[in-house]
């Protein structure tokens, strides 16, 4: 394995001209990462890069989404929308960042609008699918959610033709890293838990009318 490999990186896949690559780095905020970018190699080496979008999905959500992925679900689904010539999305993730926290990050958009970001996942003419992610202006609206308003002219755009083999290597090579973080977390957390009440124990012990200490769940994200 490179040394030069992206420590975070989990899985990548390319295509023509762009790729998606998963990362691990937002587990512990109960968030899958994945990142999209494009590029031009005629341009000169450090200025190749074209179009990055960044896009965050929980993991609740993304798990259901490979839930469909393995029973065959989405397969069935990508049939129907061809048959019937639907060119509605399998799915669609919104996102992005408010006006309100750009400002407090300090990277207020020109437009003083928030930043919005989409996923997109739809029936490819060439290929079984095409994953498209897209970034640009967006409103949030009274839900809190931020919707898009870039129309069909995003800031970034970026979409990866991928086979069904390749999407199940992406998202289930992905989940298989989430279960094991999260195995990992509640190994960690246990080992920690009885290491604290073996050292209680050895401290004091109880008398017959002694109360227990309640078990108090330690938060996960």
């Amino acid at each position: 394995m490179s040394e030069e490999r992206n420590k975070h990186q989990i899985t990548r896949k390319d295509a023509r001209g762009c790729f998606v690559e998963s990362l691990n780095d937002v587990f512990t905020i109960g968030k899958t990462h994945f990142a999209f970018a494009s590029y031009d190699l005629s341009k000169p080496a450090g200025q190749r890069q074209t179009n990055n979008v960044h896009i965050y999905i929980n993991v609740d959500e993304f798990l259901e989404l490979c839930r469909k992925l393995e029973c065959g679900e989405l397969r069935y689904m990508m049939q129907s929308k061809r048959n019937s010539a639907d060119k509605t999305p399998l799915y669609q993730s919104l996102g992005g960042t408010s006006a309100e926290n750009l400002k407090k990050q300090k990277r207020s958009r020109p437009d003083g609008k928030s930043l919005s970001r989409t996923l997109q996942l739809i029936c490819g003419s060439k290929s079984d699918f095409l994953l498209v992610a897209d970034s640009g202006p967006g409103e949030t609206d009274t839900k809190g959610l931020i919707v898009p308003k870039f129309g069909n002219k995003p800031e970034n755009h970026v979409a990866v033709s991928m086979s069904f083999q390749s999407l199940s290597e992406l998202f289930l090579m992905t989940k298989t890293h989430y279960t094991a973080w999260l195995s990992a977390w509640y190994g960690k957390w246990t080992n920690n838990k009885m290491s604290s009440q073996d050292i209680s124990c050895s401290a004091s012990y109880p008398t017959e009318n002694h109360s227990e200490s309640p078990n108090i769940p330690m938060p996960l994200f």
